[in-house]
């Protein structure tokens, strides 16, 4: 036998093995999708009416005002011609190379054969013309009023993402390759992730980011020393063992958002928000909200409020034998304690000397990119899912927040993943990201409604707790933590919160990057700087413009800041006390249950 023979056999058996578990896969996909639970409809796209604003639009400049359709239909139709004659002059040459190429650069297209291969980049040449035109189509509409053109924008451009021709593996130069040169294991392998992804979300289609089995809580993520020091229905509060010998007074206590799991500040020891605060010498509480499930159905803002953190001040003040705390909120759950601290104010209840945010809004006058999902259809449809269900369901979310990065958090991943065959990284940012919750039904449409479409809380006030709660009640010394680029809480609108508030004592900054990234910002690694400006009478653009840029981490800004309001030094207190005993070692209990059974 040659050896030829051998190379053919071999590669014979290959393929019959990887036909096996094609086969294999395929029935544990149809299992997979059997289980599928999936959304309310009208979770999935736009409701009619915004179609059929758009269609009259584009009919009433037809009427009125032709030649500018027919212009745009004749460029269009026009530069689709020019480049296939293009092509097809370089191939009557005999030459296999591309005409001239001056698209603008798109990592989703930085394989070679993109630019010197005349098939791929025909492809990518028309997709890219396409595009083109419907942003042109789309932008130039007429009579639709703010809302729904960024609406018809959103849309527009998720058909525009799902359609790239990387988003396929026929015109996938990578995953081809890729394939030819492993035999066809790789879109096995990417087969078997498929399966993987959807038997771990009962059916549902969502790519998972990271590696799972890279990191255990406890071990090697969210692993600093702590304990919880108190449960109930809502939260496991976690008091952190100290770093220093001394400590200040006055105890600190971070509400997170319950959207997230708490360990985003504390994802591993170089980047821990947790660790470094202790380091600093404070007494650290952080709260880690239970996963809600359906029973939780009837919970709203109120309960979050009064077993959240109401009963976290109690406890935190028994076991430090002190009177007041200083507060941190995360993204909602900085919203909300800016609501608790309304209701204080009305109360009389000093319990809180002084209160940070972190990319917190209060104001929800500027819906930013949100503005697709803030609509009553789309709100309608979650409150359908939320009555059906009892609860939002995670992925619900996960979905959403996705969209909004579709290409990084969606189609890039899934390439890599499912045509290339690739495991998913080992990145505990992303591995955070996955590990989402679910929302009780109730909080989740007052969250929707009160907030966030109507803006209840800046605009007259939100009536809660028997109350009326409102944003120039807030008058105690707060400090803002922005991100300028962060595409969740817009720093700007997180600005114009901070203005309504009734304290005098206020300092805002702006870090660089993001809704994560500008947070996560230890001072080691000196990556992000920070921008600050005392004068906040200013409008947001001329805040900034004004602002004093500094190199590196906002954290000891304002841990300096901190430090001013948190009393003398003490010795340092261990977790617990005699009426607080040690229930269990941090991270705790509520944050591995992926649902609440």
């Amino acid at each position: 036998m040659t050896t030829k023979d051998n190379e053919t056999g071999e590669n014979l058996e290959r393929l019959n093995a990887n036909l096996t578990r094609v086969e294999e896969l395929s029935k544990r996909l149809v299992a997979a999708m059997t289980q599928r639970d999936p959304a309310n409809a009208t979770l999935s796209g736009p409701g009619p009416d915004l179609m059929a604003k758009a269609t009259q639009s584009y009919m009433h400049e037809m009427m009125h005002n032709p030649a500018r359709i027919f212009e745009q239909q004749v460029e269009y139709w026009g530069k689709s011609v020019k480049h296939f004659i293009e092509a097809q002059q370089v191939l009557a040459h005999g030459k296999l190379e591309a005409p001239e190429d001056d698209t603008p650069d798109d990592r989703r297209f930085a394989n070679p054969l993109w630019k010197t291969h005349p098939y791929f980049n025909y492809i990518k040449q028309q997709y890219m013309l396409n595009a083109q035109a419907i942003r042109s189509a789309v932008g130039d509409l007429e009579d639709l009023d703010q809302t729904e053109r960024k609406r018809l924008e959103y849309f527009s451009t998720q058909i525009i993402d799902m359609l790239a021709p990387t988003n396929f593996l026929g015109t996938n130069p990578d995953a081809l390759e890729r394939a030819v040169a492993t035999d066809g294991e790789s879109l096995v392998k990417g087969l078997e992730n498929l399966v993987s992804d959807l038997e771990a979300n009962r059916g549902e289609m969502l790519v998972r980011l990271s590696d799972e089995n890279a990191f255990k809580l406890g071990e090697n993520i969210a692993t600093t020393p702590g304990q919880v020091v108190y449960r109930n229905r809502m939260l496991e509060l976690i008091q952190f063992a100290p770093a220093t010998e001394q400590v200040h007074a006055i105890p600190l206590v971070i509400f997170p958002p319950w959207i997230n799991k708490y360990y985003i500040l504390d994802l591993k020891e170089q980047n821990s928000l947790i660790k470094w605060l202790t380091e600093q010498g404070y007494t650290l509480f952080v709260v880690s909200w239970v996963n809600p499930d359906a029973t939780y159905r009837d919970v709203g803002i109120e309960d979050y409020i009064e077993d959240g953190y109401l009963a976290a001040f109690r406890e935190i003040k028994q076991i430090t034998g002190q009177k007041q705390v200083n507060a941190v909120g995360y993204c909602i759950g900085g919203s909300t304690l800016a609501m608790v601290l309304s209701l204080l104010k009305q109360r009389g209840d000093a319990s809180v000397k002084s209160a940070t945010f972190f990319t917190t809004l209060t104001d929800f006058s500027d819906q930013g990119e949100f503005t697709p999902f803030l609509q009553d259809d789309f709100i309608d449809g979650i409150e359908k899912e939320v009555v059906e269900q009892g609860y939002l369901r995670s992925f619900i979310l996960s979905r959403t927040f996705s969209f909004l990065r579709s290409n990084d958090l969606i189609y890039g991943p899934a390439i890599r993943s499912y045509m290339l065959g690739e495991t998913p990284p080992a990145f505990d940012l992303l591995y955070w990201n996955g590990d989402s919750t679910n929302l009780p039904g109730r909080m989740a449409m007052e969250y929707l409604r009160g907030l966030c479409q109507r803006n209840e809380f800046a605009d007259g006030g939100i009536d809660l707790m028997g109350t009326r709660l409102q944003s120039e009640d807030v008058d105690l010394p707060v400090c803002f933590i922005a991100c300028e680029t962060d595409h969740i809480a817009a720093w700007k609108a997180s600005y114009r919160g901070a203005q309504k508030l009734g304290s005098k004592d206020r300092t805002f900054i702006v870090s660089q990057s993001g809704h994560i990234a500008g947070i996560i910002n230890p001072p080691s690694k000196k990556k992000y700087g920070h921008y600050t400006n005392t004068d906040m009478s200013l409008p947001p653009e001329d805040w900034m413009a004004g602002a004093t840029f500094t190199e590196g981490s906002w954290w000891p800004r304002w841990d300096t800041w901190l430090s001013k309001r948190s009393g003398k030094k003490v010795p340092a207190r261990e977790p617990g006390d005699s009426t607080h005993p040690v229930l269990c070692p941090a991270p705790g209990t509520y944050v591995r249950r992926a649902e609440n059974p």
